[in-house]
């Protein structure tokens, strides 16, 4: 088995915001991430797939459209976003980078051919601020 990993980038705001809570509860648990004015991050996107080298080739994948993939399918509806109101694969979900670590894979997970497996979502919200998803 055989690891690949793409690399992108794209810049979004957000707001981490219960409505169910008082402005005082969001500000205790969310700080400055619940500024009713948003606040926005340079994210890096690591999407790893895994499957076995071609024959053919030598790839598991073609990296031109792996990447190609992840723009038409994420960066082109997340990059200059606004999380909360604009990209419908977040809509009625709190905007962690957790769920958007999750909505990214199941975004991409259906446009992979079979013989290639989705291994690994990782999503730096900040250079100190990660999280991996694996599809659990």
């Amino acid at each position: 088995m055989v690891y690949l990993t793409r690399s992108e980038h794209f810049n979004a705001a957000h707001k981490l915001y219960n409505p169910a809570w008082s402005y005082k509860k969001n500000e205790e648990v969310f700080g400055k991430c619940a500024n009713e004015n948003w606040h926005g991050h340079n994210y890096e996107l690591l999407v790893t797939i895994k499957g076995e080298p071609s024959s053919d080739t030598g790839f598991v994948f073609d990296v031109k459209k792996l990447s190609n993939i992840i723009k038409d399918h994420v960066i082109e509806k997340i990059d200059h976003r606004n999380l909360n109101i604009d990209v419908p694969f977040m809509q009625g979900k709190m905007c962690s980078t957790e769920n958007l670590a999750i909505a990214i894979w199941n975004e991409l997970s259906p446009h992979l051919p079979a013989d290639v497996k989705l291994h690994c979502i990782k999503l730096y919200e900040t250079p100190r601020i990660y999280v991996e998803y694996f599809g659990e």
